[in-house]
């Protein structure tokens, strides 16, 4: 099988991970465990399968790890894109990185793109939703302003999601509290986690962020988890029945997938899910990237999902398809985040 680059993985620096252990967060989304990780170990797994070059991000519960403590929020978010910047300048053949933002402090958000940009991230990676209020909310304009001036790539990563989902609601005092009805059976990442990545695709489009971000690029997680058979829904929806949303045309919708946006493959995209994202919404092969999900999905873990993947890829698609989605879709779109940077 071709090598392969790998821009949905994870990194968690000795003081992230305490940041964590400290605040609440020794079992993220219901998981159970807080995973280890290193550097060494990273590029061990990287060798076993052919990677490359890996992407490092912070997955959930990203760097904002107490509601309404932006002096933690901002210290930890510095503290992780600092060492990612260091670990891309001491091996920049093997390891990118998107920036974290602490959302949903704005003005911190704006001074993180600003000072990661400058020390040269490859993009930015925005939870789903930062303590309730989701991306496509009003409040979050000036950071999808700034990321489509500087024509960014960006990745979005699920979490919890979290009602209220509103700054109104939350004016009037309601308090954050976790959607999840299968709390305590199901891990979040199992169910959840697809749920509110497709809250999100539904939410950038019907309220206009999509459209307003022409050159802003987009990576959806687990191929855009599940929003495929819910598109001609929402999007019908939005032109039969008047509400506080725009009007979305589905072919305006595919056809900014096939412009702006990408999906990667972490997770179980064989042999069903993959066939409604690209038969069912009619993405091109060239729009799909690699991602292994490592450390929270551990070693053992990839080992399984990569023998998959090579099997559900050669049911699917020709040599040359393979080796495009394994790593020549990534290069492009690395080149377009290397040359807007």
């Amino acid at each position: 099988m071709p090598h392969k680059i790998d821009v949905h993985t994870h990194f968690l620096p000795p003081e992230y991970r305490k940041a964590c252990l400290e605040n609440g967060h020794a079992n993220p989304d219901g998981m159970p465990y807080l995973p280890e990780w290193s550097p060494e170990a990273h590029l061990e797994l990287m060798d076993k399968h052919g990677i490359t070059k890996s992407i490092l991000s912070v997955s959930t519960p990203g760097t904002h790890l107490v509601a309404g403590n932006s002096e933690l929020a901002a210290k930890v978010t510095r503290d992780c894109n600092t060492y990612a910047a260091g670990l891309k300048k001491k091996m920049p053949d093997r390891f990118g990185y998107w920036a974290s933002l602490p959302l949903p402090e704005v003005d911190l958000c704006l001074k993180e793109i600003e000072q990661a940009s400058r020390e040269g991230c490859d993009g930015f990676v925005l939870l789903t939703n930062g303590h309730g209020i989701y991306l496509g909310d009003k409040t979050f304009d000036p950071i999808f302003e700034e990321l489509n001036r500087r024509h960014a790539t960006i990745l979005i990563h699920p979490t919890t999601p979290t009602c209220p989902c509103s700054p109104q609601a939350l004016a009037q005092g309601q308090q954050p509290v976790k959607a999840t009805p299968f709390a305590g059976l199901y891990p979040n990442p199992m169910l959840e986690f697809l749920f509110d990545t497709a809250r999100v695709v539904t939410h950038l489009f019907m309220s206009g962020t999509m459209r307003r971000s022409p050159n802003i690029q987009v990576i959806l997680p687990h191929l855009g988890g599940a929003f495929p058979p819910l598109l001609s829904r929402w999007t019908g929806y939005s032109g039969l029945v008047p509400g506080p949303y725009e009007s979305t045309p589905e072919e305006e919708v595919r056809d900014t997938f096939r412009r702006q946006m990408w999906f990667d493959l972490a997770g179980f995209p064989f042999p069903g899910q993959i066939r409604g994202l690209m038969e069912g919404v009619g993405v091109p092969h060239g729009r799909l990237l690699f991602g292994s999900d490592y450390p929270y999905t551990k070693a053992n873990g990839v080992d399984h999902l990569v023998g998959l993947m090579d099997m559900g890829v050669k049911d699917l698609f020709s040599d040359e398809e393979i080796e495009d989605l394994y790593y020549k879709n990534a290069e492009r779109m690395l080149s377009y985040a290397k040359q807007t940077s």
